[in-house]
């Protein structure tokens, strides 16, 4: 299938989205959690209708739904795209000041001179795959934004080639862009009912083929350990350091289940916090397993540890507030696999080899796919996602694009 996207089109329309700061905020209870994800909310309102969008519509939350309607197949299933609006808290997420290297040749990247800022092949050895193309980065002061920007940029343009070319047949598209992704709350107000589709796909994966329909079943913990504090002149015997109960709480991890030591289909412990003194000391900790029996089990040994902690050194000295995040999506395709097998059929229609891995995390369409909507993830071409050294192949965004429309005009024929 020949699908030819123009670039500086693509390009333009992705650059503009990056200049709004839609860095989310999980310190906020405000949703959306920023005021620029509103801001880029209202842009796209605006775009999509002057692109020629039907229902097209921003609710309360900044939630985003619009439809392109049916074009010559209107039995087909109505699909949805799905991208998220914010960036990442982790990293600046404005003012992005973002260039392209064009031709890049292998070797290293000068993000930020004056800084020392420098993207390698060498931290990050997939950045040969690109040799010859052009790349998109960052001056290394902020993250670059195609988390998830350049899903948004894939699938409006994608919208927009569709209605340039209306001998290409489809049925009904659904859109959806949402606030919060990253702090986890992307899905928290997205209305199902009212979005309507059969099945979506989230364009909110990395490099160029990727496909992904399983993702970890997902918890966070928050434990608690309990000091005493005196003088330390006078300690002996007396004080309960909970600074030391959280070292050692710590070490009754699996010292293999960590995110360091694991891939693939593997879970792990992950302890991303410890705050505290003598007298309180909190860490938080991410448990994550694709396998939903050794989840389970992961979460029993939690308890188990603050049991033991708890034996040692006193009843409620060490308290453990568990609760999940998010699930295995797997666990519902796996009873709709035709949409995996669409995805599949399309990236190889445009030429694309698809390579189906786990998400060693989750997405919107996680929670989407426990709400009724089964959800897979599809690739949007960024790489080095939450960071300053985050990168856009800009040729693997036209193929994200490109993939977008042959699904639309596929899953016509269905």
């Amino acid at each position: 299938m020949q699908i030819t996207i123009p670039l500086a089109t693509l390009v333009a329309r992705f650059e503009q989205y990056i200049s709004f700061n839609t860095q989310s905020n999980e310190s906020s209870t405000s949703c959306p959690s920023t005021s620029g994800q509103l801001s880029l909310a209202q842009y796209l309102v605006q775009e999509l209708q002057e692109l020629g969008l039907t229902d097209v519509r921003r609710d309360a939350n900044g939630y985003i739904m619009a439809t392109l309607p049916a074009n010559g197949c209107p039995v087909a299933p109505a699909v949805g795209f799905i991208a998220h609006m914010d960036t990442s808290p982790d990293m600046a997420g404005g003012p992005v000041h973002a260039r392209i290297v064009d031709n890049y040749d292998g070797g290293d990247i000068v993000l930020n001179a004056t800084q020392n800022i420098i993207l390698s092949p060498t931290a990050f050895p997939e950045l040969l795959d690109y040799q010859g193309q052009a790349i998109m980065v960052t001056d290394g002061t902020t993250l670059l934004g195609a988390d998830d920007k350049a899903g948004l940029a894939a699938i409006v343009s994608a919208l927009e080639y569709l209605l340039q070319h209306p001998e290409l047949k489809h049925g009904k598209l659904r859109i959806g862009f949402t606030p919060d992704e990253e702090i986890g709350r992307g899905a928290d107000h997205f209305d199902v009912a009212a979005f309507g589709a059969d099945w979506a796909y989230t364009i909110d994966g990395d490099a160029v083929g990727g496909l992904e329909y399983e993702n970890f079943n997902a918890a966070s913990a928050t434990v608690t350990c309990h000091g005493r504090n005196v003088h330390p002149g006078a300690a002996k015997g007396k004080m309960l350091n909970a600074i030391t109960l959280a070292t050692e709480l710590q070490n009754l991890l699996p010292p293999s289940e960590v995110p360091e030591h694991t891939e693939g289909y593997e879970g792990f412990y992950h302890v991303h916090s410890i705050t505290g003194t003598v007298e309180q000391s909190v860490l938080q900790v991410l448990v994550r397993d694709h396998n939903r029996q050794q989840f389970e089990a992961k979460k029993a040994f939690l308890q188990t540890i603050t049991d033991l902690m708890n034996s040692k050194y006193g009843p409620d000295t060490v308290s453990l507030d568990l609760k999940d995040s998010y699930y295995n999506m797997g666990e519902i395709i796996k009873n709709n696999y035709h949409i995996v097998e669409l995805a599949q059929a399309a990236m190889q229609s445009v030429g694309i080899k698809p390579h189906i891995k786990p998400i060693r995390g989750g997405t919107d369409g996680a929670r989407l796919s426990f709400m009724g909507l089964p959800c897979p993830n599809i690739f949007s071409g960024g790489l080095n996602f939450h960071g300053k050294y985050e990168y856009l192949p800009l040729r693997s965004l036209q193929k994200a694009t490109a993939t977008i429309v042959a699904l639309a005009i596929m899953a016509g024929t269905k």
